[in-house]
């Protein structure tokens, strides 16, 4: 029986991110509390600037309420820049030691003229098999 994966959306100053995760059984073990999740970001920019992204902030929150939270510059060594109509797609990952959990966040983004946008990552599910309670 296959698991079934939800896509969240959000769309801040025209930019549509959307996230998809997974749970990667072949990566966790449940005997020693270990699961991980990867998920799938699309950026897409319906604006009319172009806007580079120059960092991300993520708040990972486990089954238990522990918050985790990650800061970094870009994205995957990335700094993409996306001019109207472009989109940019990457893969990434975290581990729990609970079979749940909820992430968020932002990025921050800047037009041409060096003005800084705070666009939107969606909350999303981090749901495995081994939930007794989805979150969502």
């Amino acid at each position: 029986m296959g698991y079934i994966t939800l896509m969240y959306s959000k769309t801040t100053f025209g930019i549509t991110v959307t996230v998809t995760p997974y749970f990667l059984e072949d990566q966790s073990s449940p005997n020693e509390s270990h699961y991980v999740w990867a998920y799938q970001v699309n950026i897409r920019n319906a604006s009319t600037e172009t806007m580079k992204l120059n960092h991300r902030n993520w708040v990972i929150i486990d089954g238990n309420g522990k918050i985790i939270n990650v800061q970094g510059e870009g994205v995957v060594g990335e700094f993409p820049v996306l001019k109207p109509g472009q989109s940019f797609e990457y893969t990434s990952g975290t581990p729990l030691k609970t079979t749940n959990g909820i992430m968020q966040g932002f990025y921050l983004m800047s037009l041409d003229d060096g003005k800084q946008l705070k666009v939107d990552i969606p909350a999303f599910s981090l749901d495995s098999p081994y939930n007794k309670k989805n979150f969502h």
